[in-house]
């Protein structure tokens, strides 16, 4: 069995080995001798004129453009401003809708108010803390809410006073 499937293999080798190759040498020698087709048209040229610089009320074409453009400064109208220099309380990072107000606490004669964030930490914090991402400022604590005074942007460099409350329970 095993002499056959040599043999078979041999022979299918030897009809794969036929070194003539007439028909293909025939085939190219005919492409070779066609003739050539025409060539298409150059394109027409385009006389282009000739553009003279004249710097004088223009602007500098090596300046990137974005930096030509001035924007006018709007400074503020002596509005609420926030103290930038003032060191950022751990509720700062919060936004109060992620804030949850869950109850008040007597202590000393100062009432506080409980905050919990949304991983579960419960924050104490009294008047005058600050919370929230607009500077936020607590300006009264009450049984059911603590009332903030936030600083919101004018759209002019300005600020403007918002208030704001956090309820007991609000998510």
């Amino acid at each position: 069995m095993r002499r056959w499937a040599l043999l078979a293999s041999v022979l299918l080798l030897a009809g794969c080995a036929n070194q003539d190759m007439s028909d293909l040498r025939d085939y190219v020698a005919e492409v070779k001798a066609r003739p050539p087709g025409p060539l298409p048209p150059l394109p027409e040229l385009r006389q282009v004129e000739p553009f003279l610089y004249v710097p004088a009320g223009r602007r500098d074409p090596f300046q990137p453009q974005e930096a030509i453009v001035e924007t006018p400064v709007v400074k503020p109208t002596g509005g609420p401003t926030p103290d930038f220099n003032r060191r950022k309380e751990e509720l700062e990072q919060y936004s109060l809708d992620t804030l949850r107000m869950v109850g008040t606490l007597e202590q000393d004669g100062e009432i506080w108010g409980l905050v919990q964030t949304q991983d579960g930490t419960i924050h104490r914090v009294k008047k005058g803390n600050y919370m929230g991402l607009n500077h936020g400022r607590i300006v009264r604590i009450g049984e059911d809410k603590i009332e903030l005074s936030e600083l919101l942007q004018d759209g002019s460099g300005g600020y403007i006073e918002n208030d704001a409350a956090l309820g007991l329970g609000e998510e």
